[in-house]
């Protein structure tokens, strides 16, 4: 089964040096145990577009979705054979970028 585990954070900065060097370890973990599916760095939310084409016409609007005091700032998308290695994974990956994680099955 894969899962989404969406990285949190209050803060657009950057990981520092010992966290990126940490998540590259972690990285590295998921795919020598075969969890490894993709994974991805987000910029700020000030970067983003929403594109609602519900109606007539598209909308185009800047910046991000929901106003919030936390957003989503990267994520790894995993591998995994049930929630509980999920979690168990997702709290290594939370030590590693040293911010909070959400997990989310896939359907």
């Amino acid at each position: 089964m894969q899962y989404l585990v969406s990285v949190l954070s209050d803060s657009a900065d950057l990981a520092t040096p010992d966290e990126q060097s940490a998540i590259s370890v972690f990285d590295d973990r998921l795919r020598a145990e075969g969890h490894w599916v993709f994974a991805g760095g987000l910029a700020a939310p000030d970067a983003a577009t929403v594109v609602d084409n519900r109606g007539a016409e598209a909308m185009v609007t800047d910046g991000p979705y929901l106003e919030s005091k936390e957003f989503l700032v990267g994520f790894w998308i995993i591998e995994a054979p049930d929630l509980d290695v999920a979690l168990a994974l997702a709290a290594e990956g939370s030590r590693a970028c040293h911010r909070k994680v959400e997990v989310r099955p896939f359907r």
